[in-house]
């Protein structure tokens, strides 16, 4: 008992100095990387990848073939107006489809085969018959992304129209005075002559999320890794007899083990990997079997979920054990802080700062999610996202395990051996 009130720590500076600055740029950073890349997704757009199809088969009017559907293809993917935010990748009605169900495309427009047979009818000059108003049909992509889906729908809509009236001036100056003749209602279509449907593209099961269940499955995935992690490295410091270990009201310590930190990191990792075995199993129990989420491939399911466990598990206990108590901070900002705007899930990776799609290419909710993605919404095929989850995950480990052990042991080569708890000195009380 040296007789200092607790509460006497209050004054002292480093504590509120340390704390303050801690916390404040915590929740700087937070605010930074969560808003910013969501504050204007619009305008940050560039090169969403959007399909084109033209599958007019044209028209013979006049004696001269007419092929409205080239035109325009044409003048949307020559267009200027939106600038470099789509990139209009033209195809056919089969490559559109299998990229829609890669998540390659967040939608695509597509003018269908009767396209310029259907408009000249409206002029009276083509085949006989009631005249029918084509449509230009808009596809939309949910599983690539609610909010991407949304941009391509936006920018193929008005992408449409626009054509649809560029059509009707043409028809109207071909056939000068003679639209006089026509009735008011031909009068009107001619002048817009296209409809515009929307349809998706690629449907989801109803328990989907539209289009979120991957990415919040994945979030899951490395919630509980890194929790597990600064969890693990607590109780195998507690075994060890490094720390105390508190259970409520009671205190347990005990005996002292001595271990390098190499040898204290490899097995939290052991013990890590071997739990991730339970948490995948878990997660996915959860997730399918007590929620009802839509899923198939359960055994891939269940053995990529296991490793995107013990992967983000032994990222973060390797930051934990290399920077110590501040490495629970950089674990969140890594796995959570600079993982969630960057996963290319609430915001496609195209409509986001240059910054945040650097930080896209290797943060590790990115290319789980993808991961997850493929499985679950497009036949776990590897080139929409589960060959490059695979590679990164397993990228991402050797990278960890290098540093961590790396790094651990110049600790342990240079003496920088962890203090045990009956060996620290005590301290000054006048340091207080």
């Amino acid at each position: 008992m040296n007789g200092i009130h607790p509460f006497r720590v209050l004054r002292a500076k480093p504590l509120w100095i340390a704390s303050g600055v801690i916390t404040g740029v915590l929740a700087l950073l937070f605010a930074v990387l969560y808003v910013g890349a969501n504050i204007d997704p619009a305008g940050h757009m560039k090169k969403l990848p959007v399909g084109l199809v033209n599958a007019d088969k044209g028209a013979a009017v006049g004696g001269k073939q007419v092929n409205l559907g080239a035109q325009i293809t044409g003048s949307i993917k020559k267009s200027t107006a939106s600038g470099d935010k789509i990139d209009w990748k033209v195809m056919d009605e089969k490559e559109v489809k299998e990229e829609l169900g890669k998540g390659k495309l967040y939608g695509a427009l597509v003018v269908p085969a009767d396209f310029t047979s259907s408009v000249t009818a409206l002029t009276g000059t083509a085949a006989t018959g009631t005249p029918v108003r084509p449509a230009l049909t808009v596809l939309t992509n949910q599983s690539a992304g609610s909010l991407g889906s949304g941009l391509a729908r936006t920018a193929t809509t008005q992408a449409a129209e626009s054509a649809s009236l560029n059509v009707g001036k043409e028809l109207t100056a071909q056939i000068g005075p003679a639209q006089a003749k026509l009735p008011a209602a031909a009068r009107v279509l001619l002048a817009d002559p296209a409809a515009v449907t929307v349809k998706d593209g690629h449907p989801l099961d109803a328990h989907s999320g539209l289009g979120l269940s991957a990415f919040y499955y994945a979030l899951a995935l490395v919630v509980c890794g890194m929790l597990s992690a600064n969890v693990i490295s607590g109780q195998v410091d507690h075994a060890l007899g490094y720390t105390h270990n508190d259970m409520g009201p009671l205190r347990m310590h005990r005996p002292l083990i001595r271990a390098t930190r190499v040898q204290t990191l490899a097995v939290s990792s052991t013990l890590l990997a071997t739990l991730s075995l339970v948490m995948g199993t878990l997660v996915m129990v959860g997730a399918v079997g007590i929620m009802g989420m839509d899923a198939s491939h359960l055994p891939l399911l269940w053995l990529f979920s296991v490793c995107a466990v013990a992967v983000s598990g032994i990222g973060a206990l390797t930051l934990l054990a290399v920077f110590g108590t501040p490495g629970m901070l950089v674990a969140t900002l890594v796995f959570i802080g600079m993982a969630v705007p960057t996963a290319n899930a609430t915001t496609p990776i195209q409509a986001l700062p240059g910054f945040y799609r650097f930080l896209a290419e290797f943060e590790p909710l990115r290319q789980i999610t993808g991961g997850i993605r493929s499985i679950l919404y497009y036949d776990a095929q590897g080139d929409a996202g589960l060959t490059r989850g695979w590679v990164m995950m397993a990228a991402g480990l050797v990278a960890a395990l290098l540093f961590g052990f790396g790094v651990l042991g110049w600790y342990d080569r240079k003496g920088l051996h962890r203090i045990p708890v009956e060996a620290e000195p005590e301290k000054n009380a006048s340091a207080v």
